[in-house]
């Protein structure tokens, strides 16, 4: 019998991220610590489109969205198989619930998806689908959560992939953090703890939220991950911290794990 995968959220960072190797370690040990899935499926803060539309099935060039950066970083690879499979197994699940939906079969992972898989299944050996953000509507995406849900005890480990704040006008020194960030951070701390997913969706109303997301794109998968959950599920926070005094990097897991690789 199939085990069922925890379902995460991943705090996944700028290409930066890969000059941090304690972040980068920590994302090693989280991946470890994670019983090994069978397929990938991740929703990306980088990839929204309406209606919802499915990735390559097939291995595709990267999609390096960003700019400005190193020329080493244009050459990094995640060679991951497609999903073929998995990808017929969600359009069967999205039409039996009337969603509507599209394919991409040319395009492939963008940085949100590749940076931390580097971290998390360096190997790029387990066979790989994303789909794409189709709304803003956070009860809509813990719906496409609670959807997607039956794949985890198919051995499918579902990724929800962004920030918990973004901004990306706002700098401050390296270690110290914005006290705006603190405090948004720690309001999404307490909804989690209290598993108040509705609180959560009324996230616009919380301290420091005009600052820390100016733009909901990065903080909209954690919606899809907490559709997916399980009442009786573990919570944990296999990462915490900031870079760059206001990115948190808060990662959330539901679901135990109860075997490493």
């Amino acid at each position: 019998m199939t085990m069922r995968m925890p379902v995460i959220f991943i705090g996944h960072g700028s290409p930066l991220t890969l000059e941090h190797p304690e972040r980068f370690t920590q994302w090693q040990a989280w991946g470890q610590a994670l019983p090994r899935p069978k397929a990938l499926l991740v929703i990306s803060a980088h990839w929204e489109t309406r209606p919802l539309m499915l990735g390559a099935t097939q291995t595709q060039p990267l999609v390096y969205d960003f700019y400005g950066f190193p020329e080493s970083y244009y050459r990094l690879q995640y060679p991951a198989p497609g999903a073929p499979a998995l990808a017929s197994r969600v359009k069967a699940l999205l039409t039996q619930q009337g969603w509507e939906f599209g394919e991409r079969p040319e395009r492939g992972w963008d940085h949100g998806v590749w940076i931390p898989l580097l971290g998390l299944y360096p190997e790029a050996d387990i066979p790989l689908l994303q789909i794409s953000l189709p709304s803003h509507d956070a009860g809509q995406l813990l719906a496409l959560g609670e959807l997607l849900a039956p794949l985890r005890d198919e051995g499918v480990l579902i990724i929800g992939s962004g920030l918990i704040t973004h901004n990306l006008r706002q700098w401050t020194p390296e270690g110290v953090v914005a006290p705006w960030a603190q405090a948004f951070d720690q309001w999404i701390e307490e909804r989690l703890v209290a598993r108040d997913w509705d609180g959560l969706t009324r996230w616009a109303q919380a301290p420091g939220a005009r600052e820390s997301v100016p733009t909901p794109d990065h903080l909209l998968p954690l919606f899809v991950t907490l559709g997916a959950s399980h009442p009786d599920d573990a919570l944990s926070f296999p990462v915490n911290g900031f870079e760059f005094g206001s990115f948190s990097h808060r990662s959330v897991q539901l679901g135990t794990s109860e075997t490493g690789r």
